[in-house]
């Protein structure tokens, strides 16, 4: 009997272990990876946290289970048998300790993996770092919330799962033993049970009280039930002292049950405590619903006043709202050429190119090969040629799926990496109407200063599947004419492949018998997975979640890394209003940098005075580096996130208004414009623009959307979030005056529609085989007043390369369409632009002594010079030096304003 059920439990153990043998590997290869990574700690906390928790939990249930089941098989007489439907008799003692023993072990395995998925919450708990801010209800640390009200609740959750399962496991035992019979409605329970039964209640009831008390109680400031987000009168009136009187009548039930049981009343006496606490949270329930409909609803601003101030103060805050600085235009602007030339580095950078149109031209111009992909289109800056420029550019990437031959050794060791990237200004056409490519090609050439000297891309947004580095196979390079180049890898990236042992772990984990056969793959042979750089960031740092928009930097050295915006966020930041997912806090506190070529995952803090990243910095230590640490040439390419900026903005909608009343009645609510092209996507109006903002001295890189009222299609204000130096982060809204119309994106489209001649343009090319593609209308804030540009595309029936044909420039009554951005402000502002200097001119000469200053009359011939330069270079289209001496013409201008006393 021995020997068969030592062959027994050998097969399942052997059975087990094939079923476990790829979970096993993908463990230990994925330790091989952090460990090679440099983030072994990562790994090991959460390994070794999760295995604490599940021994810790597992015991606590198993004992906790197994003494409860042997209470309850005391007294249990040898000589009791069951006799099954077989015919066969069991002894009941000997049925109920072998069941008892599995049964627990079971559970208790249940109850530590429940354990153990909670061991991010218990290790924020342990580091936590107070916010030092007071909740306005208990007075208690915000972190209190965020950190310690989770971890109570998760812990009263387990020990309420533990008296469940014990009345589980317990109750089958006595009726098994009969010590609980049910006659005619009647239910009789033997003493010794009664006491046991009633433990295991009493325990219940406690776990209930408490989480009433220390988890409903504090969590009414996440409520729903008032107006908004957050406690609302009847929440504190009676919903929070309903809850301070269910947890006494809970604890005062656990001793009605003890009570019971001593007395033999133990069902009589549940029923009483449970129908108390019943008959509590239906009144207060009840309660509750009354004040609300007759006591709140009809004076509901009178009675929320408190709690409205406290919700719209607590999001402001939660979501980085009371950082914004308001800044009021006056609404009245004109621009002149004077304002047209002091902001030529706005208009040079103008983005008419959006994005769709021009990644279905690199696509067709620029992926070579069948195997390329463009995956989108990235906005950045640098400095082009001592010029500080708008770039839009695309990762050239790897598809496998595309490969002519799909085979493992294709796809798996020759086929291993992406090639360089395509670059273009915002704005720059040629003749063909095709954007001007600066860096193109393979290998990539480039025609400006900025150069790419290790265009190779292993790790990317398409990049997902394994690759082998450094075998016998060689691996792809790029194509070249009629041969190929091929390249040997020499990078610090992935795991060293080594013996048998390791290639028997990555052929389970990838599921390929060819990695154990194949002997193209050598011991020193590196395996990189994990390549796709979001999946490989979260492997990093998984307590961060990610921002949408990776995109691709080239640094000073010519290696291409991107750059990825991890955000840590909360749902448990009292009275916040909730976006999304549910997270009611969210802050931009990470940045991290990955190697297109090693791989290589850098992260630095961008958010030190972030509670939660310094909790998680406490948890994870020394993986996230100081800011100060990134290199200055990534540094210079940091930006504020557009998933978190979208979410501020939707936000700032409605809590830019921070009195109540205002508020409440949604008196001065905004919106986002939506779109009057077909087909513009999400958010057309979100941009980034390399612009000179009002009262600012020089250009800089921004993300921008404008508001317009709701309902209504003026234009209200505008928003932007600078990146740039010591101004990373900061958020501005410029306000318009209330009581003045400024045309919004949709009056403006209406303008443009109803222009007979556009129209009539639009109605030719779309008869004539081409489709017409209306771009994104832009705004462009120029000094306090508003541009409008929008870019026309054609493209051939069937064809798939849109070419950018005209320019729409509208500007307060005036609409006009020409070839380019240049002439069509040449339209513009030329007429008015060429009266305007000649006045000042004119004025300067009349003034009080100027005929006798050489100096005012070397001002006055200079700026005359200079005026005439520039209309001869705005004649030509020549905006570069048109602004050059425009500028020259404003120096001239102060100085002669200086020299005749400001006239």
């Amino acid at each position: 009997m021995q020997r068969r059920t030592l062959i027994i439990l050998l097969v399942v153990g052997l059975a087990v272990l094939l079923l476990s043998a790829r979970g096993i590997a993908h463990f230990v290869t994925d330790w091989y990876w952090f460990n090679a990574l440099g983030y072994r700690t990562v790994f090991l906390t959460e390994v070794g946290t999760r295995v604490g928790l599940w021994i810790g939990g597992a015991t606590v249930a198993l004992v906790f289970l197994w003494l409860n089941l042997r209470v309850a098989q005391r007294g249990v007489a040898p000589h009791l048998v069951l006799r099954t439907s077989a015919g066969v008799t069991v002894a009941l003692a000997t049925l109920l300790r072998r069941m008892g023993w599995g049964v627990a072990a079971f559970l208790a395995a249940a109850m530590g993996t429940a354990a153990s998925s909670a061991w991010l919450t218990l290790l924020k708990w342990r580091h936590a770092v107070p916010f030092g801010e007071a909740d306005p209800v208990f007075g208690r640390d915000i972190g209190y919330y965020v950190f310690t009200l989770p971890a109570i609740s998760a812990v009263l959750q387990f020990v309420v799962s533990l008296a469940l399962l014990g009345l589980l496991v317990t109750l089958p035992v006595y009726i098994l033993r009969r010590d609980i019979v049910g006659f005619r409605r009647r239910i009789t329970i033997e003493p010794e049970a009664q006491m046991h039964l009633a433990s295991l209640l009493a325990l219940l009831l406690l776990a209930v009280a408490g989480t009433a008390l220390f988890v409903s109680r504090p969590s009414l400031l996440f409520s729903t039930t008032g107006p908004l987000v957050g406690a609302s009168y009847t929440d504190l009136v009676v919903r929070a002292p309903m809850f301070v009187v269910l947890a006494v009548v809970a604890t005062v039930g656990a001793v009605v049950v003890i009570v019971g049981a001593r007395s033999r009343q133990l069902v009589r006496n549940a029923a009483v405590a449970g129908g108390l606490y019943l008959g509590v949270f239906l009144l207060g329930t009840a309660a509750a619903a009354a004040l609300q409909k007759f006591g709140v609803a009809p004076n509901e601003l009178e009675r929320e006043r408190t709690q409205i101030a406290r919700h719209i103060a607590a999001t402001r805050r939660a979501w980085g709202l009371e950082a914004i600085q308001v800044r009021d235009l006056t609404g009245e602007a004109t621009l002149t050429a004077a304002d047209i030339a002091a902001n030529q580095g706005t208009l040079r950078n103008v983005r008419l190119w959006d994005r769709a149109p021009l990644l279905q031209t690199f696509q067709q111009l620029q992926e070579i090969r069948t195997y390329y992909d463009f995956v989108s289109v990235d906005d950045d800056r640098y400095t082009v040629d001592g010029e500080y420029r708008q770039v839009l550019l695309s990762a050239r990437e790897l598809n496998p799926a595309s490969l002519p031959t799909r085979n493992f050794i294709n796809e798996r060791l020759t086929y291993t990496h992406g090639m360089g990237l395509t670059l273009s200004p915002p704005n720059q056409v040629s003749p063909e109407g095709l954007p001007e490519l600066l860096i193109k090609d393979l290998p990539p050439q480039s025609s400006v200063s900025l150069q790419v000297t290790q265009p190779r891309i292993y790790f990317g947004e398409l990049a997902g599947g394994y690759v082998f580095v450094n075998t016998d196979q060689r691996e792809f390079d790029y194509p070249m004419g009629d041969s190929t180049a091929f390249f040997v890898y020499d990078g610090a990236a992935g795991v060293r492949v080594g013996g048998l042992f390791r290639k028997l772990l990555f052929s389970l984990r990838f599921g390929s018998i060819d990695i154990l056969l194949t002997d193209l793959i050598r011991p020193d042979s590196r395996v990189l997975f994990y390549r796709n750089i979001q999946e490989r960031a979260a492997r990093a740092l998984p307590f961060l979640t990610w921002d949408a928009d990776p995109y691709l930097v080239i640094t000073d050295e010519g290696r291409l890394v991107w750059m990825l915006d991890g955000y840590t966020s909360s749902d448990r930041y009292p009275y916040a209003q909730p976006v999304g997912g549910g997270a009611n806090y969210v802050r931009s506190s990470v940045k991290v940098v990955v190697d297109a070529y090693d791989g290589t995952v850098d992260a630095y803090l961008a958010d030190p005075a972030d509670p939660v990243v310094r909790t998680y910095g406490a948890i994870f230590e020394g993986i996230v580096h100081p800011m100060e640490d990134m290199p200055a040439d990534i540094r210079r390419h940091v930006r504020w996130p557009s998933d978190l900026f979208r979410t501020q903005a939707s936000l700032y909608t409605t809590y830019h208004m921070d009195d109540p009343n205002v508020f409440y009645a949604r008196e001065d609510q905004w919106q986002i414009p939506a779109s009057t092209t077909t087909g513009a996507g999400t958010d057309p109006f979100l941009r980034h623009i390399v612009m000179r903002l009002p009262g600012e001295p020089h250009e800089e890189y921004i993300l921008m959307t404008p508001f317009t009222p709701r309902q209504k299609d003026n234009l209200a204000a505008w928003m932007v979030s600078r990146s740039d130096g010591e101004h990373y982060g900061e958020l501005v809204v410029y306000r318009f005056p209330r009581q003045s119309l400024v045309f919004g994106p949709a009056q403006v489209s209406g303008r443009i529609n109803q222009d007979t001649e556009i129209s009539r343009q639009i109605s030719l090319w779309d008869q004539r085989g081409s489709q017409v593609i209306r771009g994104n209308l832009l705004v462009i804030p120029i000094a306090e007043a508003l541009l409008f540009v929008q870019a026309l595309y054609l493209r051939a029936e069937g064809g798939q390369i849109p070419e950018l044909r005209r320019v729409i420039v509208a500007y307060q009554n005036q609409v006009v369409m020409e070839e380019t951005l240049e002439a069509a402000m040449a339209r513009l502002f030329g007429g008015a632009s060429a009266a305007s200097a000649p006045r000042v001119l004119q004025a300067a000469v009349a003034a009080p002594g100027a005929a006798t200053s050489p100096e005012v009359a070397r001002a006055i011939r200079e700026a005359t010079a200079a005026w005439e330069a520039a209309l001869t270079a705005q004649r030509a289209g020549d905006w570069g030096r048109y602004g050059d001496q425009m500028r020259i013409v404003g120096e001239r201008l102060a100085r002669l304003r200086d020299l005749v006393g400001g006239n």
